[in-house]
């Protein structure tokens, strides 16, 4: 039988309540598997867990070996803009359930998990964030302008997001700054004639990388699952983050001079071609790694999903409708991305989904519905159903596929 290290109450609940805020903060998944790590990281040291979470902020009750009992309250807010630490945590973990790791080099681990620097510098951040638009810019409209066009405005937003992880006060209004500046930009400087597309069309990859569709299918895939505290708050903040974008584009338009009938919505004529449509996806996964800090070693794998999550869809559509193929494209999604994460040194399944996630398109339909219907056009109201009936497939796929294919000890 395996040694068990066993710890104190001090010690154990100040580890577990660092454990549990870097969990939170990396929870874009859902707040419901911090749980799961919390209390076998304290079973590790012969010690009890138990969480009463809401999305940025859990009552965490600690019992030590001897029986002594302590809980207290951890806050982290989610975010997904520091994945390195998620991917550091895994090898920690499985360390901690194999036993035999005693609590001081366990906490040593985890505060060089938090105060490890960032892998990528400020400037790479900022054409990853970039390279995130350009890459998905083909998506909303397979036109040579609109990738033009999104490389300006890409890095407008890009240098917002550079100056907000200096001024942090800036983060809590970044929708709202980013959508403003990239409104006023695409009205005063690109959206002047309808043959390159209506406005709202050529702001969105811009602002994409604000767009809270991970946060919103991680909150429908709470309610699934019955998480009705969770999945109904993240569900709230998720509309708040929508609304904060379309608040700024109206505000762009009201600083640019436009009227609000400005805000149409039609599609360019296609000129790019189809090797321009495949590339794209590789600047887009690269973009990804570099603006969500994920490690460089896992771009072959997450470009593998991408592609495969881009090609389910698009044939399965042909064939049983978008929501259809969105359903089955997410079911393949999850189940590739839970049997592809076993194994510590893995990449986590939030990882290996975010990429494949973000090119089933769910967030952008909200704010190009919103936006849309600011500008007097009922067309709005199509891609509003759209993003409800789109999200719940999603989500739900997302669920079957990692019920398919789960064995006990998957994250």
């Amino acid at each position: 039988m395996e040694e068990r290290a066993v710890a104190g109450l001090d010690d154990l609940t100040a580890f577990l309540a660092r454990l549990t805020g870097l969990l939170l903060r990396s929870s874009g998944e859902g707040a419901h598997l911090v749980e799961r790590a919390v209390a076998g990281s304290a079973r590790a040291f012969g010690g009890a867990a138990s969480l009463l979470l809401v999305p940025e902020g859990a009552a965490l009750t600690v019992t030590a070996a001897d029986g002594a009992t302590r809980t207290v309250i951890v806050h982290g807010f989610p975010e997904a803009f520091r994945l390195d630490q998620l991917v550091a945590t895994g090898p920690l973990l499985a360390e901690l359930r194999a036993g035999g790791m005693g609590i001081a080099e366990a906490d040593r681990r985890l505060t060089e998990i938090e105060t490890a620097a960032a892998p990528y510098p400020w400037w790479l951040k900022f054409f990853g964030v970039v390279l995130f638009a350009l890459g998905f810019a083909p998506a909303m409209q397979p036109t040579w302008y609109e990738v033009a066009t999104t490389a300006v405005l890409g890095a407008l937003a890009a240098a917002l997001v550079v100056i907000a992880d200096r001024v942090p006060r800036l983060h809590r209004i970044l929708p709202l700054t980013v959508s403003t500046v990239v409104s006023i930009a695409t009205i005063e400087l690109f959206a002047n004639d309808p043959a390159h597309g209506g406005p709202v069309l050529l702001m969105l990859p811009a602002l994409f990388y604000f767009v809270p569709g991970d946060y919103l299918s991680a909150a429908t895939a709470e309610l699934a699952a019955g998480l009705i505290t969770t999945g109904a708050i993240r569900l709230v903040y998720s509309i708040f983050l929508l609304i904060q974008l379309y608040v700024g584009v109206l505000f762009g338009v009201f600083f640019a001079g436009a009227s609000p009938h400005a805000l149409f919505d039609v599609a360019g004529h296609s000129d790019l071609p189809r090797w321009a449509l495949f590339l794209a996806w590789i600047v887009f996964v690269v973009g990804t790694l570099l603006a969500f800090a994920i490690p460089l070693r896992f771009f072959w794998v997450l470009l593998l999903l991408v592609y495969v999550a881009v090609g389910v869809q698009s044939a399965l559509t042909k064939l049983v409708g978008e929501t259809g193929g969105t359903f089955v494209a997410a079911v393949v999604l999850a189940a590739a991305a839970t049997v592809i994460a076993r194994g510590p040194r893995r990449p986590p399944r939030l990882v290996l989904m975010l990429p494949g996630f973000f090119t089933l398109t769910v967030g952008s339909l909200g704010l190009r519905g919103l936006s849309t219907l600011a500008g007097g056009y009922v067309e709005g109201f199509r891609d509003l159903l759209k993003l409800v009936t789109i999200v719940t497939a999603l989500a739900v796929g997302l669920v079957v596929g990692g019920v398919l294919v789960h064995k006990p000890g998957d994250a």
